[in-house]
C-alpha cells in the first residue's frame, strides 16, 4: 500500500510567506501611508462613565482602518453579542491593498480547510497599526508591542508587515506557570501571515512581544510625538449587515466618536461626506 503523508489540520490553517511584498508593492504602500493622518484613540468612552476600576488611557499606537472602523471606545467587534454600533463604514481599500487582500484570499482558500472558511468570507476590513516609539514629554518610550488577545471576526485572518521584524507568538489561554508559546514566528519585512480555524483563533491567544530596532527603519507618515519603525496591515472579515454608516449609529455611540470622525474629516473626504450626511 502506498504511504501517504498526513497533514496536521492546524498546520493546514497556518501560512507564512517570507518576502511576499515586492519592491513595487512596497513603494505603493509607502506612498499611500505618507498620505495618512492616523488617530490616537482613547481606550474608553468620553461621554459615558468609565468602567469600574478603570482609568482613561490612550492606545499604545496610532491606528487607521479601512473598510470599517472599529473605534476602541465603542468596543471591538465581538459576535454574537458585540455587533451593534461596533463597525462604522470607512474608506475603501486603495488599489495596492485591494490587490494584497484578493491574493491573500486566494491563497487561504487554496490551502485552508474548507470548513474553516465561511462561504461569505472575504477580507473586507483592514487595520493599519503603527509600531514604534512614543514621546512622553521627557523621553522616547518603546511601545511596539501588543498584548495577548484573539480576533473575533469570523474566518481566517491575514496580515502583511513592513519595516523592522516583529516577534509574533501564539500562547495558551490561562494564567498558569507553564504557558510556553505554542508557536513563535518572526514576521520579517515584507512577510505575509495568515491563520484560521479553532486552534489558532479560539484555543490560543496571540501577541506581538517586541519589534526589533536594529535597522534604523523610519516609515511614513509623519506623526507628532511618534516614530514608526514597523507597519502591520491586518485583514479580517466583518459581515456587511454589521457595518453601518456614521449617521446610522445610535445617539450615544455617535456622540462618542464624533470628535474622531471630525478629525478624520479634516483630511479624508470620505469622512467629511459622512459628517455632512449624518
Amino acid at each position: 500500500m502506498a504511504w501517504r503523508r498526513t497533514v496536521d489540520p492546524a498546520e493546514r490553517n497556518y501560512l507564512y510567506v517570507a518576502g511576499y511584498v515586492t519592491a513595487t508593492m512596497r513603494a505603493q504602500l509607502e506612498a499611500w501611508l505618507a498620505t495618512l493622518h492616523p488617530l490616537w484613540e482613547q481606550r474608553y468612552s468620553t461621554v459615558q462613565p468609565l468602567p469600574p476600576g478603570r482609568e482613561q488611557r490612550a492606545l499604545l499606537r496610532p491606528v487607521y482602518w479601512l473598510g470599517n472602523w472599529q473605534f476602541a471606545c465603542l468596543g471591538y467587534y465581538e459576535p454574537p453579542r458585540g455587533v451593534r454600533d461596533r463597525c462604522i463604514t470607512a474608506e475603501p481599500f486603495p488599489p495596492v491593498i485591494a490587490q494584497i487582500a484578493a491574493d491573500a484570499e486566494q491563497r487561504i482558500r487554496a490551502r485552508f480547510a474548507p470548513a474553516d472558511v465561511p462561504p461569505s468570507w472575504r477580507l473586507d476590513t483592514c487595520l493599519v497599526n503603527f509600531y514604534g516609539d512614543r514621546w512622553d514629554g521627557e523621553r522616547w518610550v518603546d511601545v511596539a508591542r501588543v498584548g495577548e488577545h484573539r480576533d473575533f471576526e469570523p474566518g481566517p485572518v491575514a496580515s502583511v508587515s513592513i519595516g523592522e521584524r516583529a516577534l509574533f507568538q501564539f500562547v495558551p489561554r490561562g494564567h498558569g506557570d507553564d504557558r510556553r508559546p505554542a508557536r513563535t514566528q518572526w514576521l520579517d519585512d515584507g512577510g505575509l501571515q495568515a491563520f484560521g480555524g479553532r486552534r489558532w483563533k479560539e484555543d490560543l491567544l496571540h501577541r506581538v512581544s517586541r519589534v526589533d530596532d536594529r535597522r534604523g527603519v523610519a516609515l511614513p507618515p509623519a506623526i507628532d510625538g511618534f516614530r514608526t519603525r514597523r507597519v502591520n496591515l491586518t485583514f479580517r472579515h466583518v459581515p456587511a449587515e454589521h457595518v453601518v454608516g456614521f449617521g446610522r449609529l445610535g445617539a450615544t455611540a455617535q456622540a462618542d466618536v464624533r470628535g474622531y470622525v471630525q478629525t478624520l474629516a479634516a483630511h479624508a473626504p470620505f469622512f467629511a461626506s459622512a459628517l455632512t450626511n449624518a
